[in-house]
């Protein structure tokens, strides 16, 4: 039943734009067609009768289309005809050249693998660390790096709040070649559990407790009540000094850098929020997007990075 009533809606309003297009088409050249001679000739001395029409003191003579104009306008007309005949533009029809933006879209990626799929092919055979340092290969994976890695890491690479920065050597998962193809082959998801359990005494305790880790300045009698939270609950994914775990994508909690920093706001305030409501990262996996060959290109690019001042 719903089916039939949406094949019929489907049907409706595929008439109503054919209708509305072409409609629309024919009256306006009927309303050119039809005034495009006047009724007035001119006097003895060529004058012409006006409209009445005038605005700030200019009058409007009635005088016919130029044919130059008319003709110029019935070509407009006879394309428009012949392009939505050619063309999808009247409902579900077609065109009778069957174009659509979708087979467009389609023949032109074919074109760009036919042309392109034999140089990744290439670059795909040279291991990542030799790949990382021809500058040729860079420039081209640093196109597909800033298509399709730039919107969060930034095109400096510098990335941003929640979203790593790839030019340092703090790595949630590693910045080994096997590691950053994982990272992209596979994605990443990075969990951190909201701790509201345990109160905001244990929180603000727990707080200064990761600041004296890293080395910040700190309430000491609260930093040391905080040891003893920290070493049941965040020791086990940050590791008991606060190096965090790469295995886990736990964060490194000594290097005072802070993935979830916002600008202008504190480290305090901070961890206390990551502590309160807990952090959720995603970094999806490319090589479904982009294809294993470009990937391995951009992981040479990131690799690359560590080499550039």
């Amino acid at each position: 039943m719903n089916n039939l009533w949406g094949d019929s809606l489907s049907g409706f309003w595929s008439a109503w734009i054919i209708v509305i297009t072409l409609g629309s088409i024919g009256l306006a050249f009927w309303l050119l067609y039809a005034n495009r001679k006047t009724d007035k000739t001119p006097d003895a001395d060529g004058n012409v009768e006006t409209t009445g029409h005038a605005a700030d003191g200019i009058e409007e003579y009635d005088n016919p289309l130029p044919r130059w104009w008319f003709q110029l306008y019935v070509g407009t007309v006879v394309f428009s005809l012949g392009y939505l005949l050619l063309y999808p533009g009247l409902g579900n029809f077609a065109g009778l050249l069957g174009w659509t933006q979708e087979g467009q879209w389609e023949e032109e990626v074919a074109r760009a693998e036919e042309r392109f799929t034999p140089i990744f092919a290439q670059y795909q055979e040279i291991p990542i660390p030799e790949l990382a340092r021809d500058a040729e290969a860079m420039q081209v994976a640093e196109r597909i790096y800033l298509n399709n890695c730039a919107v969060c890491h930034g095109s400096n690479a510098q990335g941003g709040y929640g979203f790593p920065n790839l030019t340092n050597d703090d790595w949630l998962y590693g910045g080994e070649p096997e590691q950053i193809m994982q990272t992209l082959v596979r994605g990443r998801n990075g969990l951190m559990p909201s701790w509201q359990q345990l109160g905001e005494t244990n929180i603000e305790n727990v707080t200064q407790h990761v600041l004296a880790l890293s080395g910040l300045e700190h309430d000491e009698e609260r930093a040391e009540r905080g040891a003893a939270t920290y070493a049941s609950v965040c020791a086990a994914c940050h590791m008991p000094d606060g190096t965090g775990n790469q295995a886990l994508g736990a964060p490194n909690l000594t290097n005072d850098i802070w993935l979830y920093q916002a600008p202008g706001q504190s480290v305090a305030d901070s961890v206390r929020q990551s502590l309160r409501n807990g952090r959720n990262g995603h970094m999806p996996a490319q090589a479904a997007y982009i294809g294993e060959e470009r990937v391995h290109l951009v992981a040479a690019y990131v690799y690359s990075l560590r080499f550039r001042d």
